[in-house]
Order: structure tokens, then C-alpha cells, then sequence
């Protein structure tokens, strides 16, 4: 009787497990088909002709218009540097590099996708609109609060998602050496 009640045991821990490890796959995973940089995320195989499973199921899930392998490459925070969720009720400051690319755009995004610009502004802020630093680094304040250098307006409240859009890059390609180094995200004031 013991000998059966511990197999059963076993075999309902072992089925918990799978079903929890196959959702979270399904859901996030973070774990499996994505590259992190700091507090940004990629899904590398996005664009691929092949993606693997993981990535496939994160497409199905998602449902959105991607682009392909040789179009661009999609990074996306939902934390600061820090690990703290992005809130709008504070202002972040962007600092350092974007990995090689021909052109890329910032914007900011609720849970469900929608841009967070604020009315009668730019959608997105794009590479061509942002002030440089000698060595080539940028500096971006993003927050519902004027700030100086290059600023992405945002409206709304609770948590957002910054996402950054490399056009023609060679990020994550064959061509790049390991991951990429990607800007910090600096938490500022909170109102």
C-alpha cells in the first residue's frame, strides 16, 4: 500500500511539474528562446524561417506582426538596471550604446501594446532625433515629465514596457560577438 501511494505521489509531482514547466514555456519563456542583456529581452529567432518551439509558442501566444531575420530585432524591458518594474509614475533615464544598426525606434508600451506617447507627440523616439555624446553614447529621458536631452513624452499610468526596434543590425547574428550591450536603465524621481 505504501509502495502505491508513493507512486502515485511520484507520478502527480512529475505531472505538476511538466504542466507548470509547459506553461511557463508557453507564457513567458524567458528560460528557453530569449537572449537577456541587462533589463532587455530578445527573442533571437523571431525572424527565422525555423524558429525554435519556444519562440514558435511565443508567436502564437503573442499573435503580432513580427519582423523578419534580416529586417530588424525587437529588445523589450519591463524592469529598470535595478530589477524595479517600469512605472510611469517615475522617469528613467537611458544611458550607453545601441548595438550596431542602421536605424532604430524607443517607444513605450502598456500591457496590451498600446503606445504611451503623449497626445500631439511622436509615436516613437528614433535614432535620428537623439543627441550624442563624443564617444558616441546617448543619454534618453523617457517620463511623463520634462527633462532635458533627447525625451520620449509618455501619458497614462501603472506599468509600461520599453521597447527597442533595431533596424538592420547585426545584433544576435552570426556576424555580432556574443550578446550585445545594451543601455542601462536609470530609475529617477517618482511623482
Amino acid at each position: 500500500m505504501r509502495f502505491v501511494f508513493h507512486l502515485l505521489l511520484m507520478i502527480a509531482i512529475a505531472l505538476g511539474l511538466g504542466f507548470w514547466l509547459s506553461w511557463y514555456a508557453l507564457t513567458d519563456g524567458r528560460m528557453f528562446g530569449t537572449v537577456q542583456s541587462g533589463p532587455w529581452t530578445a527573442w533571437p529567432d523571431v525572424g527565422s524561417p525555423t524558429p525554435n518551439p519556444y519562440t514558435r509558442a511565443h508567436l502564437t501566444r503573442e499573435a503580432a506582426l513580427q519582423l523578419g531575420a534580416s529586417e530588424g530585432l525587437e529588445f523589450v524591458a519591463t524592469t529598470d538596471s535595478d530589477g524595479q518594474p517600469l512605472d510611469l509614475a517615475c522617469t528613467y533615464r537611458l544611458d550607453g550604446h545601441v548595438p550596431v544598426s542602421t536605424f532604430w525606434t524607443l517607444v513605450a508600451v502598456d500591457a496590451e501594446w498600446r503606445n504611451l506617447a503623449a497626445p500631439g507627440t511622436d509615436a516613437a523616439l528614433r535614432s535620428s532625433d537623439v543627441i550624442r555624446a563624443n564617444d558616441g553614447s546617448m543619454r534618453v529621458e523617457v517620463g511623463r515629465f520634462l527633462a532635458p536631452y533627447s525625451w520620449l513624452e509618455l501619458s497614462g499610468s501603472g506599468t509600461f514596457s520599453l521597447v527597442l526596434t533595431l533596424y538592420d543590425s547585426t545584433a544576435l547574428t552570426g556576424l555580432s560577438s556574443g550578446t550585445p550591450v545594451m543601455p542601462s536603465i536609470t530609475r529617477g524621481a517618482c511623482a
